[in-house]
């Protein structure tokens, strides 16, 4: 079995297709899904993905681009979602600073408010960090985040990095980048991660890894970041998509 922990099938890109897409994903071995949202605009859109389909779980969060959707009622609106069993983490939330390094403090402020509402709710943090590592890591570590649980989400950094997040006790998951050939430093970290600290994701429609890179990325691809993680570390592929898939069940109750 093996499960996609970062996809985002609720986008237009997926509606007209959405069963088919969930279809191939079975085909493939991929038996959960979490969609994490962005904004407070498609929380409710993810909801209702996750109440018709057994397999989709969703998460709840406003990532750092999406700072102006963020305001006073939001908190209360994450609390609200984050009853629901079927959403099982706070996320997509985190800092970006490839984009927009004039907003860094409000990115931080909205950041640390989101990772205190998942510790309040229980449940563990799908983080965005992007060019931004040692803030995220440090707002994550003073928080003690690692108490609900924290993926670092097409992690970018490097195998030092890497190893500094599982000291903490944290998540790596990687994504269609580890099958880039010019991908040296998430190879790296695909053969430097202890099993029981990865997990595999696609972050669909973005990122679709060798042989489809390109191309429009999804669920079913995730198979194509287990081979190549499993080639790296020198074991098989049912290893590779056991241990995932065991990680994200106990991290995330699916």
């Amino acid at each position: 079995m093996l499960i996609d922990t970062h996809t985002h099938i609720d986008l237009e890109n997926f509606k007209d297709r959405f069963e088919e897409v969930l279809k191939n994903a079975h085909d493939n071995g991929v038996e959960k899904l979490v969609i994490p949202g962005t904004t407070p605009q498609g929380f409710e859109r993810i909801l209702k993905l996750c109440e018709k389909y057994e397999n989709v779980y969703g998460a709840v969060g406003v990532h750092p681009e999406d700072l102006d959707a963020y305001n006073d009622s939001v908190p209360d609106i994450l609390r609200q979602y984050l009853t629901h069993p079927k959403i099982v983490a706070v996320g997509e939330i985190g800092l970006d600073y490839y984009w927009d390094k004039s907003r860094i403090e409000r990115q931080k402020e909205i950041f640390k408010q989101q990772v205190l509402i998942a510790k309040e709710v229980k449940k563990p943090v799908l983080v965005h960090d992007r060019e931004a590592h040692s803030d995220s890591f440090e707002i994550l570590k003073k928080t003690n985040a690692a108490e609900v649980g924290v993926v670092m989400h097409c992690f970018s950094g490097s195998p030092e990095f890497a190893m500094l997040c599982v000291k903490e006790g944290f998540y790596i998951a990687l994504g269609g980048v580890v099958t880039f050939k010019n991908a040296k430093k998430a190879k790296e970290v695909a053969k430097a991660v202890p099993l029981d600290r990865l997990l595999l994701e696609t972050d669909a429609p973005y990122m679709a890894p060798v042989p489809y890179r390109g191309k429009e990325n999804e669920p079913a691809f995730v198979k194509f970041v287990a081979q190549e993680i499993a080639d790296l570390r020198g074991i098989s592929f049912e290893e590779v998509a056991q241990a995932t898939s065991q990680n994200a069940q106990k991290l995330l109750g699916i």
